[in-house]
């Protein structure tokens, strides 16, 4: 058979970096000539090996996260000092067991999460090709590698706040702007989570930098042309989507499927999706407010609503008789887990998207030209709200009252300005049709993934 090109890919272990990779992954598999090997943790590859059907085009390993067995993980100092300090050695081994089995396929290329920026060291030692990948926007990424200037500037404190009368930061006029606390590693609330976010943007910017060949993006060009235009090795190749024919391939939660039976029974653009990825979170007040909210609107509505939900992980309360008004019989909504969140947004009942604007789901609601109600958490989803919002003009923001808290009537109306908003749908349907272009025969981002792989092909020898 002789020598083969053997790629292995490793996300930093969350849902958010494992999804975009792995479907990245089975794409560079799709194309035949390459071996695919896609590296999680053991409580990662635990968790996906339980959501989803046995994949038959990658290989799934794992190491140790350096972690107990009996670790929740939710501690993500912990993780993430752990990570720094076991996964290299761990993942060295793996390498050398993979290349010692089989001297025709041994590993050719590792594209690595930017955020685990020292598996990219590993990659030379074994005459690898070094690859990094970047799950969030082309801009997100942009502002992470201009950090080391603007602190030099004195734009911002060491901290990664702004300082003294600077109000915001602005790449290019094409690119909306930065205001305070809207930095992909903001978190005002929690400025011990806000130095963990830092780090972590700053390992991806050395990565980058020194020893990533290529940085591959989970976007398109046309999207977001001026960010991409800010880094030479930027290379996007995106919006990494699902195969509409076969099931989804990234979950670590079980998938609800009867939301699908529950949505064929809705009338066309009627129903609110609503759902705030993995780690959103939502104080108890909150949760009654939206969920009062969602129900004053009359809309129909599919919530996802996770068993960890709730700020201090307590059970789940609703507004009493809430799921009995609204979820019982021929209710108004339906409330799940987990759903296919692909499969939702491309069910024609769908009318409506809200979101914590993670850049997964904002590629995912555009590619489906579904409007967004924006509710962004932190990190990177304050920059792709005004994207949706003033960029895109394919989304509203619901806006926090002096309390912090979106109250019903703000989701109310909304909801409703939302829904009799023609304009914002024929700019979703616009973008969608250029997103689809992007990854169709000869698209910007068709050429770029088939140019990759064209130097994969010379490079494995």
């Amino acid at each position: 058979m002789g020598k083969r090109g053997h790629v292995l890919a490793i996300p930093f272990p969350a849902q958010g970096h494992v999804t975009p990779l792995l479907k990245l992954s089975r794409l560079i598999a799709s194309h035949g000539h390459f071996k695919v090997t896609f590296v999680n943790t053991h409580f990662i590859h635990n968790k996906l090996a339980a959501s989803t059907d046995p994949l038959d085009d990658v290989v799934l390993a794992s190491i140790s996260d350096g972690l107990p067995d009996d670790s929740d993980r939710t501690d993500a100092f912990e993780l993430w000092e752990s990570l720094n300090s076991t996964m290299s050695a761990h993942l060295t081994e793996l390498i050398e067991s993979i290349n010692a089995s089989n001297c025709d396929e041994k590993i050719s290329c590792i594209i690595a999460d930017v955020t685990l920026g020292w598996v990219l060291e590993i990659a030379p030692r074994f005459g690898a090709e070094s690859v990094g990948f970047n799950p969030t926007s082309a801009a997100s990424f942009a502002i992470i590698l201009q950090i080391p200037n603007l602190i030099h500037q004195g734009k911002l404190d060491c901290d990664g706040n702004l300082k003294g009368s600077e109000n915001y930061v602005r790449l290019a006029d094409e690119i909306p702007a930065w205001r305070k606390d809207e930095f992909g590693w903001s978190f005002p609330l929690d400025l011990k989570t806000q130095k963990l976010l830092l780090e972590c943007c700053l390992s991806g910017e050395k990565a980058a930098r020194s020893r990533s060949n290529w940085l591959l993006c989970n976007t398109f060009y046309e999207l977001e042309p001026s960010a991409c235009d800010l880094n030479p090795k930027l290379l996007p190749i995106g919006p990494l989507l699902a195969s509409k024919t076969r099931a989804s391939c990234s979950s670590l939660c079980v998938e609800d499927m009867s939301c699908i039976r529950w949505l064929d029974e809705r009338a066309i653009a009627s129903v609110i999706y609503v759902s705030f990825g993995s780690l959103a979170v939502l104080s108890g007040r909150q949760l009654q407010e939206l969920a009062l909210g969602l129900e004053l609107s009359g809309q129909p509505f599919l919530w996802v609503v996770r068993s960890n939900f709730t700020i201090d992980g307590s059970k789940v309360e609703y507004p009493e008789g809430f799921l009995e008004r609204v979820c019982g019989g021929r209710g108004l909504g339906k409330v799940v887990e987990w759903a296919p969140q692909e499969r939702v947004l491309s069910h024609p009942s769908v009318g409506c998207f809200l979101s914590h604007c993670g850049w997964n789901s904002t590629l995912e609601g555009l590619a489906e030209a579904v409007p967004f109600l924006c509710w962004p958490y932190f990190a990177d989803q304050y920059h792709n709200q005004s994207y949706i919002c003033d960029k895109w003009k394919v989304g509203l923001r619901i806006e926090q009252d002096g309390d912090g808290i979106r109250s019903r009537d703000e989701v109310k109306k909304k909801i409703e300005i939302l829904v009799g908003d023609d304009g914002m749908r024929v700019n979703a349907l616009r973008l969608k049709e250029i997103a689809k272009k992007s990854v169709g025969q000869e698209g910007s981002s068709f050429v770029n993934f088939h140019r990759f792989i064209d130097h994969l092909m010379v490079y494995k020898g």
